[in-house]
Parts: structure tokens; sequence; C-alpha cells
């Protein structure tokens, strides 16, 4: 018994290849014996702003060779057991991701908003994939796009016509470092009216927005 989940690995730091190995047999074994993996999602180590590469502890990830083979070898040691091999677009930037599709992986996954993990560590593959953007990309590559759930089944047309209609990315403000932001407050979640303003407050443009941007959020994801 258990939660349906993806497998992942995060490797071309300071592990080797037959540590690689060691890790896709162990999932399979684990998976041979739960069926609860949907995905398995090679992550190949974004070096450049990674605090253990600055600090000469780590290698400078892995090579474009060794991280399309990963997808590849993968493929063939989860065959019929993990159908899904994801290739992480934010990663891999477009020409990682059409020789992954190439070989062996099947899944673009998510298409993300203000991605934020991997810029930090020096990637520059952007922030967001809309699903116009995917679908171009899947196509060129003579492969048939297919938007999916979390657990693969289709996405109904009512989800297709939210992701495609979903505004533009906002741009991120963050407070400059050092400065507090007083007007945040917490407030107890059942003192919240609908639309996530403390009930009894007149509604605020700000708290409008906020509450559309949410909205947008989900149904881009």
């Amino acid at each position: 018994a258990g939660l349906p989940t993806t497998a992942t690995i995060m490797y071309g730091h300071i592990d080797r290849p037959r540590h690689w190995a060691r890790h896709l047999l162990l999932l399979r074994q684990l998976q041979q014996r739960t069926g609860g993996f949907t995905e398995f999602v090679p992550l190949p180590f974004v070096h450049m702003e990674a605090p253990m590469y600055l600090r000469g502890q780590a290698r400078r990830g892995p090579t474009f060779r060794e991280a399309v083979l990963m997808h590849a070898v993968a493929r063939v040691i989860l065959y019929g057991l993990v159908d899904n091999i994801q290739v992480s677009w934010v990663k891999m930037g477009e020409a990682g991701v059409a020789a992954c599709l190439d070989a062996g992986a099947n899944d673009l996954g998510g298409t993300l908003m203000n991605e934020s993990i991997t810029r930090a560590a020096g990637s520059g593959e952007g922030q967001e994939w809309p699903p116009s953007h995917m679908e171009q990309q899947i196509s060129a590559l003579g492969r048939v796009p297919r938007m999916r759930t979390t657990l693969y089944a289709d996405a109904g047309p009512q989800r297709r016509a939210a992701a495609f209609a979903a505004a533009p990315l906002a741009a991120v403000v963050n407070a400059p470092a050092g400065k507090r932001q007083r007007s945040k407050q917490l407030v107890p979640l059942l003192a919240l009216e609908d639309d996530g303003r403390p009930q009894g407050a007149e509604p605020t443009e700000d708290a409008h927005l906020l509450y559309q941007q949410v909205l947008l959020m989900a149904a881009c994801n």
C-alpha cells in the first residue's frame, strides 16, 4: 500500500557511473516489489552556482553524452516496470530534450512556473515552457504530444483549455535583502474569506490579484 510517486536520480556531482548503475538496479528491485513508481526522472547536476562545486567538492555535472545515456539506459533497465522516462527541460535545454526523446524518454514533465531551483544553480534554460511551446517542440521531433494528469491519464478538455488560456508569467518581486515586509501577517485559516482576505476586511485590489494568480498557477500546472 502507498501513494504513487516519482523516482529520481541527481547525478554528475561526486558520484560515478557505478553509483548510477547501482541506483537504477535498486530502483528496479523496489519497483518489482511495490509497483509504486509512475515515472523515472534523471536530474543532471547543474554546477555553475552550486556551493559544493564552488568549494571544489564536485565535478562540472555530467557530460551531454552521459546525460543522454542515463535516459537511454534507464529505459532498458526499467523496461516493463516503469513506463515513463522523463527528461527535465529546465536542466537539459532544447537540444538535450531532443536527444533524450530520441534515446528513450517519453515525457517532458511539467510546464513549471517561476522555476527557481535550477536557475539559482546557474541554468539559463528559463522558468517556464508553456503548453504551446512544449507541443511545438514535441511535434518538431515527429512525436505526438499528449497532455496528461499526474497519474498519466489523459487530461480532460477543461484542464487543457485552462492550461492554454493561462496568462503569461508575472515578474517575481522580492524584498531587498535585509528588509522586513511588515505588511504580511499570518492569520488563522478559518478566519479567511473565500477570496483569501481576513473575515470582515474589505476586498483590496492586491487581494483579488493574488487570488487570481494562484488559480492561474493551478490551471497552468
